[in-house]
């Protein structure tokens, strides 16, 4: 099993900035894509910011430009630094980490339980 746990949310103006952290720990053999995704109110979970296990980086077009995503594979660690904020990315962030558990294993998917990040003056 692994835990994964976000921080770092909260509530911020317009052209602020924010940085999420996400941890993952337990039974990690390897640990592949870490990804950030986002939902706001009414809305579907989006793909926000992926990095592969070879620190290759993908964002949403929305985001491109503002966010930075980086991994410290040593602590297992995932950050999300979110720049020029706007109010249009107010939603719950969450971590998606992607794990085998032996060499030989799959590829399992865990979550986070998120973490909520408003934009507002």
């Amino acid at each position: 099993q692994v835990q994964v746990v976000e921080s770092g949310g909260g509530l911020v103006q317009p052209g602020g900035s924010l940085r999420l952290s996400c941890a993952a720990s337990g039974s990690i053999f390897s640990l592949y894509a870490m990804n950030w995704y986002r939902q706001a109110p009414g809305k579907q979970r989006e793909l926000v910011a992926a990095i592969s296990s070879d620190s290759s980086t993908n964002y949403a077009d929305s985001v491109k430009g503002r966010f930075t995503i980086s991994r410290d594979n040593a602590n297992n660690t995932v950050y999300l630094r979110m720049n020029s904020l706007k109010p249009e990315d107010t939603a719950v962030y969450y971590c998606n980490v992607q794990v085998k558990h032996r060499r030989a294993g799959i590829v399992y998917n865990y979550w986070g339980q998120g973490t909520q990040v408003t934009v507002s003056s």
